[in-house]
């Protein structure tokens, strides 16, 4: 049902990429793919700057490395509030003072970024938002209440704006359990809920409670809800290297555009 990710133009044998001339490097495979031009536009959703208090980097930029690997028109935005909480990322520890999620998100997308509040379904094809702990603390309240969890105000209006018309969104690691709680029945995946490498299996059984259908899924995975036009996978949910969170995002962002 789900497959590893494939590079376009490429075949994998063990170890080896081969094209038409015999194998190559995977590196090489990845600098001499060529981008496809798209012209989908794709409004990405961040939470804040740093895995503890907002959008996961690794995650993030994996999402624009990707969708530029697609040629997709990428616009950046957060909310303009401040955040839950600001985290001492060397100690994981708070401290002040606060900080604002906008501000912090532009750092990430280069100063190229825009309130969330002006971003509407009708200007945009898909809607990625990745993970991190900001996902789950200034998106919506999911760290601190769970399944009492609610979702900031522009952040379900948008969603709800794009599961009406009907537009592909792609969410990874805890950022799932916005579609769970704003979208009923949507199938997604948190991962595994057992076994080495999954820390934070225990949130499956919150997504469940809040209705979703939860898929299990490995990192190489992702869970394509076709109805919904949802798709979702583990990213960093796996204690994985830096290499299998950017393949994973790769994944859905490669099944994403599947649905475009």
């Amino acid at each position: 049902m789900f497959s590893r990710t494939i590079l376009c133009g490429y075949r994998r044998t063990g170890a080896k990429f081969w094209n038409n001339r015999g194998p190559i490097t995977q590196r090489a495979a990845l600098a001499t793919s060529s981008t496809v031009n798209s012209n989908v536009r794709a409004a990405v959703v961040l939470a804040g700057n740093g895995v503890y208090d907002g959008s996961e980097i690794t995650e993030a930029v994996s999402t624009l490395v990707h969708l530029s690997r697609y040629g997709a028109s990428v616009k950046c935005f957060a909310p303009n509030r401040e955040q839950a909480h600001v985290v001492d990322h060397s100690r994981g520890e708070e401290m002040q003072p606060s900080r604002n999620v906008l501000v912090e998100s532009a750092r990430i997308a280069r100063g190229d970024i825009t309130a969330l509040g002006e971003l509407t379904a009708s200007d945009f094809d898909v809607l990625v938002i990745p993970g991190g702990f900001g996902a789950a603390k200034n998106l919506c309240d999911w760290a601190f209440k769970e399944t009492g969890m609610s979702i900031e105000a522009d952040v379900h209006r948008v969603i709800e704006e794009f599961h009406g018309s009907k537009k592909p969104m792609a969410m990874c690691c805890i950022s799932p359990v916005l579609a769970a709680k704003a979208i009923p029945g949507v199938r997604i995946t948190l991962g595994k809920s057992a076994g080495v490498g999954w820390p934070y299996a225990g949130t499956i059984d919150g997504a469940v409670a809040l209705g979703a259908v939860h898929v299990e899924c490995d990192i190489q995975e992702t869970c394509v809800d076709e109805t919904n036009l949802v798709v979702t996978s583990p990213a960093y949910m796996f204690d994985g290297k830096p290499h299998e969170i950017f393949d994973s995002v790769g994944k859905m962002v490669d099944d994403l555009f599947k649905l475009t």
